[in-house]
């Protein structure tokens, strides 16, 4: 156990935590300590692989961990954010393409474990895991919008959220500029994870692509 293991050990050890901010915590209070805890388990992400290759530390322990941490991260943060986000059906599409490739990609993985290096970590599957956690990262600050803006203080149904958007109520107390902004981080977020829906697709098919020559039957 050296200290980039015990980085990556920590990152895992935190993605349930994402949830249990929801279980003890109150709004936006859960959603300010999930971030934190998701940013600071996205800087161990780098932090880990930088010093294990600096310091000649890498093992195989780590290399196990590593990418099981991600997984677990992004999982347990995608369903936080479907179960408490008001765009949730819209979320479903995209969090159930993430969830399926990864589901897949780790069958795959595990049934090619004796054949070393097949479905080998690529750039596209890194870029991929950014955009992920970029996005995730973006829908989890939707919620500390909605409060410090003053939407979910004045205790607007999504019925009068759209209202003062396009007009058809009155607007009061500046409500109209919040609702357009907590829209506006909201509609980022959902387009930040199409966008890293499609690039797991891309990896998923590329991963399938590299694994079928092993997966053909022997004649």
């Amino acid at each position: 156990m050296n200290i980039p293991t015990l980085l990556t050990t920590m990152r895992l050890l935190a993605a349930p935590g994402l949830s249990v901010m929801f279980l003890f915590f109150a709004r936006p209070y859960a959603d300010w300590f999930a971030l934190v805890l998701f940013l600071g388990a996205a800087i161990t992400d780098w932090f880990d692989g930088y010093l294990a290759r600096m310091w000649k530390q890498e093992t195989r322990m780590g290399a196990m961990l590593d990418p099981i941490a991600d997984k677990a991260m992004v999982v347990v943060a995608l369903m936080v954010i479907v179960g408490y986000s008001s765009m949730s059906p819209w979320l479903v599409l995209p969090a159930t393409v993430i969830l399926f490739r990864e589901v897949f990609v780790s069958g795959l993985r595990e049934y090619l474990g004796n054949v070393s290096g097949t479905l080998r970590v690529t750039r596209l599957a890194k870029w991929k895991t950014t955009a992920q956690m970029v996005a995730i990262a973006v829908l989890f600050s939707q919620g500390i919008f909605e409060h410090y803006l003053g939407v979910a203080a004045w205790g607007m149904d999504p019925e009068q959220f759209g209202s003062v958007i396009s007009g058809r109520l009155p607007d009061s107390h500046g409500l109209r500029w919040k609702a357009a902004a907590v829209d506006a981080s909201g509609r980022a977020g959902l387009w930040l994870l199409w966008v890293a829906a499609g690039l797991t697709l891309m990896t998923g098919y590329d991963y399938f692509r590299k694994a079928l020559p092993h997966l053909k039957e022997v004649r």
